[in-house]
């Protein structure tokens, strides 16, 4: 009985190794693009990912046939919008990295995009994971997405009187 248990054990450990090397790098990197940090410098999102799999793992035996990948996403995103409220309030602005691609979005706008664009998640799925109407979570990606399509480039040169006058 007792050597049953090993073997089970041991199996469990074998296929959550096999389960991580294959998806932390793209959990990771949702998980920098939700916590708006560089990539090079993430602590928030590599203990937001370190939660999702120690969750992950712990549930391991009772997924039956569920796919973990889902689970682990799942926990990351609902973590973080809770993290996120709990912080900075009602899904407020954090202090993002200046060099992170979706620095100028709030944490739901980025929550909404990663789900939507990065991870494939269909929008009747993201809105029942948030809790929000399908109609609001489209609505808020039409504007997160005209946000980064939109931004302003930089300064725009200044226009002297003397140019003004020559035109």
């Amino acid at each position: 009985m007792l050597e049953r248990h090993a073997s089970r054990a041991t199996r469990r450990a074998r296929e959550f190794e096999a389960f991580v090397a294959g998806a932390a790098g793209r959990l990771l990197h949702a998980a920098t693009l939700l916590t708006a940090e560089a990539p090079d410098d993430n602590p928030r999102a590599r203990r937001l990912l370190t939660l999702s799999l120690a969750h992950t793992y712990a549930s391991w035996d009772r997924l039956h046939g569920e796919d973990p990948y889902d689970r682990t996403r799942q926990y990351l995103v609902t973590r973080f919008a809770r993290g996120t409220w709990h912080h900075y309030g009602a899904l407020g602005r954090s202090r993002p990295h200046p060099a992170s691609p979706l620095a100028p979005l709030t944490p739901q706008e980025r929550l909404i995009l990663v789900l939507r664009l990065h991870e494939g998640v269909a929008e009747e799925q993201t809105a029942a994971l948030l809790g929000l109407s399908p109609e609001r979570v489209r609505a808020i990606r039409h504007r997160a997405t005209s946000i980064l399509l939109h931004r302003p480039r930089g300064p725009a040169p200044a226009v002297t009187a003397a140019k003004a006058v020559r035109s």
